[in-house]
Formats: C-alpha cells, structure tokens, sequence
C-alpha cells in the first residue's frame, strides 16, 4: 500500500513582527522623546556651576520645570573637560549646537532666581527659557500598554489552547485528541524479544503479530485475515508491558503506545473523541500498531454499579472502542494489543474473536525462566565470578520479572554498603529476605517472655512441617524482627499443579503448630497468631466452598470465575447451606489444630530443645532442625526453591 510523502510546509514565523514592534516603539522614544538623535551626557548641579563661573554655558532650556538641558558655547567645546560630549552626536557627528548635558534642577524657582543673580553677579551672557515637551506617541502607547499586554496575552493562549497536534495535553481546544505516543522506526526504542527473558509461549505468539504485519502476503495468499487484536492476561510484573515494548522495537511499523486510563476525563464525551482521534492516527499510518495498557479501566462490563449512572461515560468511551475495532469502518491494517491483570472484568463483548482474536496468558515464570530472567538482569551487575545463576533460580519460587529485577537491585544495594567490590550469593540472600520480610530491626525492644514465646511459637512451626509429609520442609528460622513480624520462617515448598486434599490439610496444620506449641508450653495463647489464622480460614474455605474437597458439603463450588459474584448482594446458597459452610470450615481448623497439639506433645523435649537453640543464636537452619529431630521420616521430593512464610505478632 503506497503512502502519500506529507510534505512539511514552514509555520509563519512571528519573531519579525515582534522585532518591527520593539524597534518601533524605539524609534518613536528617539523622535518624540526630549532628546531627539542627541545623546546628552548627565551631569549634576554642582558642575553646571563651575561651567558657568568659568564661561563655558550658551544656553539653557529648563523643560517641564523637572530638568535643565545645557548648550556649551562653541569656543568652550574645545577644552579637555568637554571634549568627550563634542563627539556625542548620535549618529557620530561633532556635536556643536547642544544640548552638551543634562542634570535635574530641583524647585524651579529657587533655580532661576540662583541663575539671575549669577548673570548679575558675575556678568555673564547666556540665555534661558522654560519649555513644556510632551512625548505624544510614547504618551499613546503608554495608554494603550495595559489592552496590548491583555491582547498579547489572549493570543499566546489561544496559540496554546490550539496548537500542538494530536495530544495536546491537557489543552482545551485539544481535550478530544488522542493522548497516545507514537515509536516508529526512528523512534528511540531498544527493547528488543531478546530483552524478554522466558515468556516463550505469550514471545511466539506476540512475534507472529509482528510477522503479520511485516509479511501479510505470506498468511493472506492462503485466504488468512490478520487478526484484529491481542490481550496480554497476567499477573502484575510478569512482562505483559515488556512485551508491548518489544513489539514497538521489533514490528518496524508505527507504534502508538497510551494507558486505558488516557481515555478518562472529567468532560461528556472525551474519551469516546480520544478513541475516534486514535484510530484515525492509526489509519492514517497503517499498517499501525495500538498498545492499550491497563484495559480495564475502560473496559469493565457495562452495568455493573450503574446505579448512579456514573458509568455512562466510561460505556460511551468502550463502546466507541468496540465500533472502532470490529464495525462497518474499520481498517485490517490496524492491530489492537491491550494487557490487564483484571481480565476477568472486561466486558464480554470486548473479548470475542473478532476484536481481541487471541488471549496470550503472561504467567508466572518457573525454574528455568527464572534463570534466564536472573541472566538479563545480572549484565549490567558487577557480580562474583562463583555465582550461580540456578540457585538463586531455585530461591525464588512465585517471584515475578519485576520480582526478580528488583531482588538483583537489592542485593546490588547490600552489597554497596557493605564495601564490596561484587555482589555475591549471600547478598541475593540478603535482598530476598529484605523484599518479602522487610527490614531486620535488631534494635527493637522485646522483652524476654515475647522472645521466648516467639521463639516457642517459631519452633512449633518448625517441628510439625518437618514430620508432616506433605507440608513444606523447614530451611531457616529467625527470631529476628522482620518489618511487622517478630519471627519468620522459610520453607521449601513444591511448585505444584495440582493440589490434594491431604496436602491442604498437612500446611493448615504446619500453619496452626505456632500457636499450637504456645497451648502446650504455657497453656496460654497469643495475638501472634493472626497471620497464621488468616490463612488457614481462606484455606479451609476454599476446601469447602471454592474446590468442592469435603464430604459434608459434596463435589459443589460457589466460585465465579466471571467476577460477577462480587457484584450481587445475595449469597449464591441458602442459609441452611451458610450455616453447613460455616460448622465445616471450623471443623476442618480445630480438627487441623488438634493434630498439631498431638505432634508437639509427643516430641516436647524436642521442641524445648529447639526453641532453646533459637534463643541462643536467634537464626536456625535446617542443620539445626536434622540434630534435634533426625532426617526427614519421608522420602524428600525434588525441590525447586525456597520462599519465605511470616508471621504477625
């Protein structure tokens, strides 16, 4: 498809109608003014004096009875004292006639009736007269200063208001335009899809987008359409916007990149504008590329909380972007992608085929893209030669890129101030312990009896997962206040699929063996529970009501994968159903927690034995626990890394 060359024709240039303005207003001071083309020296009273004791005054002209312009006679010109003002002349020429100086006279009558007794006194010739000048034009434009400065001001503003093209920005007569940027080739985009590190299935399918695009021919000769539209689904820092950038560095076609949220604005009917405004770019450079990122601020379900009606103009604008991306008018050369970690609240008419043709899910990295992840993010690092990219892989299970592009900045932080000259294991260590518990606070006054029941607490935990099958074996126990927790523990959990009803119950129970071990060692027990209780309830409920995992209740979940759930005010069960949830959910618990109390009672002179050594190192690591306890009584599954569990006091 041929494009037309926009030739770029020259803006009018205002600068020489400012310039003509000032040198007028110049000229006119020059001609009107009281000077005229004579530039007259200033003097002072005193020296006026002396000139005329000496001789040397012709003349004097006292104008508006304010100042005294003074003529030197043509034979006193040539002495030393005025040969500077003989050359005065404004255009270079001696100046012979005067005005030679100028200087203020004070009260006019005092002056004159000083200048009468000199002549009389000292008998003197030289003449004197009072003059009244007026500067008419400068008296004009003085007037008129006030209404040129409004009108200046007006101009520049509606210049402002007007100018600027497409995405004026917050200009008012530009309110409707389009807020996105625009990369093309010349653009200053580097990011290429070998800066995306793992990503492999969404990176495929994203660089068939681009391929499209490069060579149609090659999908259109076998009667292929090119698909209308992309959604990147996944959760926040998995690269969805990373990839949107490697699109724009690696497509070589325009690329119009702006948020959903450019769309909003307090004014009826902007963003529905700001669509039209933006496809209309887009056509114009087509074969084009649009990149929406967040969606959802636009795109919810129409109906939902429009009670108020202050969804209206949010359905305008997503309406308008339906029409523009599958309607009568639309252009096959334009590729809509859109990311959001809220898909499950778009409308659904935005996501059919024919719109947004392929949903591309942005996942969690796993183990190994984890490592290439560490490898982008470890060049521009000055890092130890015997580091090893695979463990610090296998220590961040659940971490996402943004995760671990800020684990590397950490441990490059720690490593600072520590003096080093490298960044090394213990400093990624260090930064994954910083991120996800906070900072160690050393400083924090604790008394004993909290430390020992935090120590207590910390080792109940400890003791259940080890001899519990299914539940995450123990890595390293702290003592050590961690931001808003007072102890933490880190496991090695699986990276599971699929989970079963045994595996849920054996890390409920590992969860409940902290306050399980407060129960049998003080028979008394704590708020330091909380975070353990919190997610044993969401765990519990889930086995009831979300995976349809107890007996009681049956193979029935309440879940709605939709989201509409959370938009209706009534339960989707009865209240006899509510209760059974209810006595399940608390049984599940206090059967879980029971458990634990039996594990802990049958190893105490274990569990006193650790919590003593927790007291006296305040850090433990799984070293510790294979002395007191012995190995694992179950054979260990292959590991994949180690994450980290806190708990509130």
């Amino acid at each position: 498809m041929a494009r037309k060359k926009k030739t770029n024709t020259p803006k009018n240039n205002f600068y020489w109608i400012y310039a003509s303005i000032i040198f007028l207003i110049i000229s006119l001071s020059f001609v009107g003014g009281d000077k005229g083309l004579q530039n007259v020296q200033q003097s002072d009273i005193s020296s006026f004096e002396d000139f005329l004791s000496n001789g040397d005054v012709n003349k004097i002209t006292i104008v508006n009875q304010r100042y005294a312009l003074v003529s030197i006679n043509e034979n006193a010109l040539s002495k030393e004292i005025h040969r500077k003002v003989k050359t005065k002349n404004f255009l270079g020429q001696d100046n012979l006639i005067g005005p030679h100086y100028q200087f203020e006279i004070g009260p006019p009558e005092i002056f004159q009736k000083k200048l009468d007794e000199i002549k009389i006194k000292e008998n003197l010739s030289f003449s004197y007269e009072f003059q009244t000048r007026e500067n008419r034009w400068m008296d004009v434009l003085v007037g008129f200063l006030p209404i040129i400065i409004i009108i200046g001001i007006w101009i520049y503003l509606m210049r402002r208001m007007s100018g600027g093209g497409a995405g004026g920005g917050g200009q008012i007569f530009n309110i409707g335009k389009s807020k996105a940027k625009l990369f093309d080739q010349k653009a200053d985009v580097k990011v290429t899809f070998k800066d995306v590190a793992g990503l492999e299935g969404a990176k495929e399918e994203v660089q068939e987008i681009v391929d499209f695009l490069k060579n149609p021919k090659k999908y259109t000769i076998l009667g292929g359409k090119i698909p209308k539209g992309a959604l990147l689904i996944g959760a926040p820092g998995t690269g969805k916007t990373l990839l949107a950038k490697a699109v724009a560095g690696e497509a070589k076609v325009p690329f119009f990149s702006l948020s959903g949220s450019d769309f909003v604005e307090m004014f009826v009917g902007v963003g529905a504008s700001r669509v039209r405004d933006l496809f209309k770019q887009a056509k114009e450079k087509s074969p084009a590329i649009i990149f929406i990122d967040e969606i959802d601020a636009i795109g919810r379900a129409r109906g939902r909380n429009n009670i108020t009606g202050s969804n209206d103009e949010r359905e305008n604008t997503l309406n308008q972007l339906l029409t523009e991306m599958d309607g009568f008018g639309t252009n096959t050369n334009v590729i809509v992608i859109a990311a959001t970690n809220r898909a499950d609240v778009l409308d659904k008419a935005l996501m059919r085929a024919g719109r947004f043709d392929r949903q591309i899910f942005v996942d969690l990295p796993d183990l190994n893209e984890r490592k290439e992840i560490f490898e982008v993010h470890l060049k521009p690092l000055k890092v130890s030669k015997t580091l090893d990219i695979e463990f610090l892989s296998k220590q961040t299970p659940g971490f996402s890129g943004a995760d671990i592009a800020n684990v590397c900045n950490e441990s490059a932080l720690i490593a600072a101030r520590s003096n080093k000259k490298s960044v090394g294991k213990q400093d990624f260590l260090d930064a994954v312990d910083r991120i996800v518990g906070g900072l160690e606070k050393k400083n924090k006054i604790i008394t004993k009896d909290e430390k020992k029941t935090i120590a207590f607490h910390e080792s109940g935990h400890a003791i259940v997962s080890w001899l519990l099958e299914h539940a995450a074996p123990l890595v390293k126990v702290t003592i050590v206040p961690r931001g808003q927790s007072l102890g933490a523990a880190w496991y090695l959990p699986e990276e599971r699929l699929i989970v079963r009803t045994e595996q849920m119950l054996d890390e409920m129970c590992a969860s409940l063996g902290g306050r399980a071990a407060e129960k049998i060692m003080f028979n008394k027990i704590s708020t330091g529970a909380l975070n353990d209780l919190e997610k044993v309830t969401k765990q519990a409920r889930a086995i009831v009501s979300v995976y349809g995992l107890n007996d009681t209740i049956g193979n029935i979940t309440y879940y709605d994968s939709s989201g509409q759930s959370d938009y209706n005010f009534t339960k989707p069960y009865s209240e006899e159903t509510a209760k059974k949830i209810d006595e399940q959910i608390s049984n599940i618990i206090e059967r879980e927690y029971k458990r634990a109390c039996q594990i802990l009672r049958k190893n105490k002179k274990n569990l006193i034995e650790l919590a003593k050594r927790l007291l006296d190192k305040e850090v433990i690591f799984k070293e510790d626990l294979i002395k007191v306890l012995g190995e694992r009584p179950f054979k260990e599954k292959e590991q994949v890394g180690a994450t980290k569990k806190t708990k509130s006091k």
